[in-house]
């Protein structure tokens, strides 16, 4: 095993010191997963698969006999992961490259002929973090032509199969990589952060019905409301807000704009003038 290769490529430090302020800024804890590559026969498929990695918050790389690295070609398509070729672990064989851990997922992409557990890229993201609780996981991806073989097979606890057209069912190494890695992420709780955070809580309950009568006031003073029967356009109308989820400060930009079209009308049943913003 030699890991470290210190290797010197033009550029790659400089690629390394750009990156250091986003390793930095990583919002996840390191994960004891290895995505291990057996017999990578194109070194840019080497590049671009760290590259996938390092997006989804994964930095352990295991090389299994590559043809060629360290390799500039490599360096070039890891376009902001060279620090994880620079810490790649280079191996003589599977055995020794998933030493140590726990579970091992093998990542194939056609049916065997032996009878093998079989998940969903979805179904591996969740068992690599749940597995990685208690121990070191390894996500294997074999050469870019042939696949794992059935040796290779033996060394899984499972297989991953990636949903794909049946008429064109061709991955790139790295494209595969970059699949289980975001199932990974989502299963990390990743998504999480795509959640909006409101900078203003939503209107409440009393100033939504206040806005609903100021309205409601309104639309019947234009004469587009039949003061007889407003309840069937009015349950439309609160529908429609409902949907929106407006804030504060948007009611109060809304009554603003009924006060200006119909001056007086923002009285309250209290009959206090209602403070609004216009801004």
């Amino acid at each position: 095993m030699r890991q470290g290769l210190g290797w010197g490529l033009r550029g790659a430090g400089r690629i390394a010191e750009m990156n250091s302020a986003v390793d930095a800024s990583s919002r996840f804890e390191p994960l004891p997963v290895r995505f291990v590559l057996v017999e990578t026969s194109h070194p840019g498929n080497i590049g671009a698969s760290a590259r996938a990695m390092k997006t989804m918050a994964l930095d352990r790389l295991c090389l299994v006999k590559p043809a060629s690295f360290p390799s500039a070609e490599a360096s070039a398509r890891a376009t902001g992961a060279a620090d994880l070729l620079h810490q790649a672990t280079v191996c003589d064989s599977l055995a020794e490259a998933i030493a140590g851990c726990g579970y091992v997922i093998g990542a194939s992409a056609r049916r065997r002929s032996l009878s093998w557990p079989l998940v969903t890229p979805r179904e591996c993201g969740s068992r690599v973090v749940s597995e990685a609780g208690s121990g070191d996981v390894a996500v294997v991806f074999g050469p870019e032509q042939s696949g794992l073989s059935n040796d290779d097979l033996k060394l899984c606890n499972m297989l991953v199969q990636i949903p794909t057209n049946p008429d064109f069912s061709s991955l790139n190494l790295a494209m595969a990589v970059q699949v289980i890695g975001y199932e990974i992420m989502v299963a990390r709780g990743g998504e999480d952060r795509l959640q909006n955070r409101r900078e203003t809580p939503l209107a409440t309950a009393d100033e939504m019905q206040k806005f609903f009568d100021h309205l409601e006031r309104v639309l019947v003073g234009a004469g587009f409301l039949d003061p007889a029967n407003p309840r069937h356009l009015m349950l439309r109308l609160r529908r429609l807000f409902a949907r929106a989820e407006p804030d504060g400060n948007e009611i109060a930009i809304l009554r603003g704009i009924l006060s200006a079209v119909a001056p007086g009308s923002g009285r309250d049943h209290d009959d206090r003038p209602t403070d609004v913003e216009t801004t």
